[in-house]
């Protein structure tokens, strides 16, 4: 199975190489420089993203009754998930341990700055997680929490902290032009909003992926060019590389931290685990096992690739691997926002606040 598997994952990638045509021999290299862009990220004294899950009865680190942050949608024990193992759950690298997370010292490190998530419903996952974390700290501190279509901002005002969302799920601008709905992949007019920033997270990748009723656009575009559909991998590529030169043209390194946050996996296919009757609903221990079935997703191959061009600094928050681990934490039926089951968001508290521990162990580890 896991030499079928790595074998697809071959000829997917040799055949998406292919596909770009006049790119093919730049892309080959690039893929190359992408796995070291991987490996020299990571390298060092310890790899945090690998690691293994364990049970600790110190977590979570807040009560979601106690957060006034947390939207319906990620908040499982209001609407009735019965377990609470899942938040019992820290990620613990293999040669060494994340530093504690601490919100007091978040704050005053970062007195008086702006940071901004930027991307989909993952990023407001991760927004509002951050948000909770530093909460816990000072929960007498006066906030302001401001709330509208697109945008989010959590203000800690007693240190000047402002962390703001922008909804945006494909970075690249998504416009109605006569009547048509047009993904635009060769353009960002949103970044404006992204500028004067002092830290900017950003995410995208689960849109890139929807189909029929659920696709949000009519047409895709490059240049004057009008696509139907294209093939969903290479349209994330050219979006992502759009990105790229957006951030190589526009951030100042010198006053902005930036990050990205890797590709996080849904558990909607219980094959993925090995287990194909399944789905992430009922599922209340993660997956123990030492490598996922599932293999390493595709658009992590594209995202890797696309860092490895851009100049200015960025860390790359690899959580592929240790979300893939966590088919448990998703709402499932537990949300107050979804009907059905959504084994895409996770519960608040839950897996986001281990992606903002790696993020502080980033900032300040």
């Amino acid at each position: 199975m896991g030499f079928q598997l790595r074998f697809r994952a071959f000829m997917f990638l040799f055949l998406f190489m292919f596909s770009l045509k006049t790119e093919a021999e730049e892309d080959l290299i690039s893929f190359h420089n992408a796995t070291y862009f991987s490996a020299r990220k990571l390298a060092g004294n310890c790899n945090v993203f690998r690691g293994k899950w364990v049970y600790d009865s110190s977590y979570p680190l807040y009560s979601s009754s106690s957060c006034p942050f947390i939207d319906p949608e990620f908040n499982c024990q209001k609407y009735g998930r019965p377990d609470n193992s899942y938040l019992k759950y820290r990620w613990k690298p293999f040669s060494c341990d994340l530093p504690r997370f601490n919100g007091l010292n978040f704050l005053e490190k970062w007195r008086g700055k702006k940071i901004m998530f930027v991307g989909d419903s993952l990023s407001l996952n991760q927004f509002e997680s951050l948000s909770c974390m530093i909460h816990a700290w000072v929960p007498s501190s006066k906030t302001t929490y401001i709330k509208r279509e697109g945008l989010a901002s959590v203000t800690f005002e007693d240190y000047g902290v402002k962390i703001l969302l922008y909804r945006t799920p494909f970075l690249v601008d998504l416009v109605e032009e006569n009547g048509r709905r047009v993904l635009q992949l060769d353009s960002i007019k949103n970044g404006n909003a992204w500028r004067g920033m002092d830290m900017l997270i950003f995410n995208t990748w689960h849109w890139w992926t929807h189909t029929g009723r659920s696709q949000p656009w009519d047409y895709m575009q490059e240049g004057n060019k009008l696509y139907k559909d294209m093939n969903r991998m290479i349209a994330y590529y050219k979006g992502m590389t759009t990105w790229g030169r957006w951030v190589n043209l526009n951030v100042d390194s010198s006053k902005t931290k930036l990050f990205f946050l890797g590709i996080s996996p849904t558990h909607y296919e219980g094959r993925d685990w090995d287990e194909p009757s399944k789905s992430c609903s009922g599922e209340t221990q993660p997956f123990f096992g030492q490598k996922y079935p599932a293999g390493t997703p595709m658009a992590w191959v594209v995202v890797n690739k696309v860092l490895s061009r851009i100049q200015k600094p960025i860390s790359f928050l690899d959580v592929t691997t240790l979300s893939q681990y966590r088919k448990d934490a998703h709402p499932s039926a537990y949300s107050g926002d979804h009907s059905g089951t959504d084994c895409s968001h996770w519960c608040l508290p839950g897996l986001p606040d281990t992606w903002n521990e790696l993020l502080y162990a980033e900032l300040f580890g």
